[in-house]
């Protein structure tokens, strides 16, 4: 058929990603953006050659859009689902889906509940480094996961934690794991299966003043049976690449900067991918769109098909889970268990 109808809803740092990402898809058009500023709204819809749209309302009711893409902060979310859920318009979001777990939870039960597709935006399970560790797990290449190692081991400058909002529970939910290690877990949990269980420490460095955690550890067990750690920080001067290491029966793999490299234990090697940066350094959007564009085209090619979604609202959960499992752990002082919901 023809071209799907995309509106843009949520003007902020990674707004212009997804407008290239569309702008640079064949079977996709920028039909128009909205902002909390109508001004604002103006400015970037004529920069960007589109329609300001006026309110949520004005694209719930707008036949011709065919989806949505929702990259409003966590907190200014509930309200807009609640609308184009109304309409049935389906929804493509930024991680995170909300602040809190339950919240989150609430949101995905708001789209099931009115038969509505809801997507997460969590480009890093589109990678080929990604999908070809995917496939190896899936073919029994490596084994037995016996052990997981998760780094995040990214810089940002206290100029980032000064814009208003940011890195606080009210409007971000917390600071490194909701903000940026969501991608490496979430990644780890498509990868592996559950985490059932988790010990962790949250802490805030003398490097960052801001409301919540920029640095997180954690010990955890998954249900696969693989039992691993997990380190994330803000605070790693100048920032490196985020790592996930598996030790399995037959192999050792390591994904890091959009490389796979698995080590056989006899002695075969093989590597996929090609090197690319992630935004783990001072400059956060020091990425391509077109990891963001693989998902925005796998959305709308499952809203054709009615196939699953790359990363739908459901499966976004677990990684939610397992950060409200680890702030539970760093206030406790005690091992959590990875809640499950409806």
């Amino acid at each position: 058929g023809g071209a799907m109808n995309i509106a843009l809803i949520g003007l902020g740092m990674v707004a212009a990603t997804h407008v290239h990402a569309v702008k640079n898809a064949p079977k996709l058009h920028l039909s128009g953006v909205l902002g909390r500023d109508s001004a604002k709204t103006a400015d970037f819809a004529a920069r960007h050659a589109t329609r300001a749209f006026g309110s949520v309302h004005e694209i719930a009711q707008d036949p011709t859009i065919d989806f949505v893409i929702l990259a409003t902060p966590p907190n200014a979310r509930r309200d807009i689902v609640h609308l184009l859920a109304a309409a049935g318009k389906p929804i493509l979001m930024e991680k995170p889906i909300e602040r809190e777990f339950q919240a989150a939870c609430d949101l995905v039960c708001i789209c099931a509940q009115a038969g509505v597709p809801l997507a997460i935006m969590l480009q890093h399970r589109a990678r080929e480094a990604s999908q070809a560790l995917k496939t190896a797990l899936n073919a029994g290449d490596l084994g037995e996961i016996c052990t997981v190692d998760l780094r995040v081991p990214w810089w940002r400058a206290q100029s980032y934690y000064n814009a208003p909002g940011r890195g606080t529970y009210g409007r971000d939910g917390g600071g490194v794991m909701i903000s940026q290690a969501i991608h490496t877990l979430d990644l780890a949990i498509w990868l592996l299966g559950p985490i059932c269980s988790v010990q962790a420490m949250m802490r805030q460095t003398a490097l960052h003043q801001l409301e919540a955690e920029d640095w997180a550890g954690a010990l955890f067990e998954m249900q696969c049976g693989a039992f691993g750690t997990l380190l994330a920080t803000t605070a790693a001067y100048p920032g490196g690449a985020e790592t996930i290491s598996l030790q399995g029966t037959k192999a050792a793999a390591h994904l890091g900067s959009g490389v796979l490299e698995i080590s056989y234990l006899d002695g075969r090697v093989t590597r996929v991918g090609a090197e690319a940066g992630t935004g783990g350094g001072a400059d956060p959007m020091a990425f391509t769109h077109e990891w963001h564009q693989a998902v925005i085209e796998d959305f709308a090619k499952s809203l054709s098909t009615g196939e699953q979604p790359l990363a739908t609202g459901e499966t976004a959960l677990e990684a939610q889970a397992v950060i409200d499992a680890m702030q539970r752990s760093s206030e406790s002082g005690q091992k959590q268990q990875v809640q499950r919901w409806c």
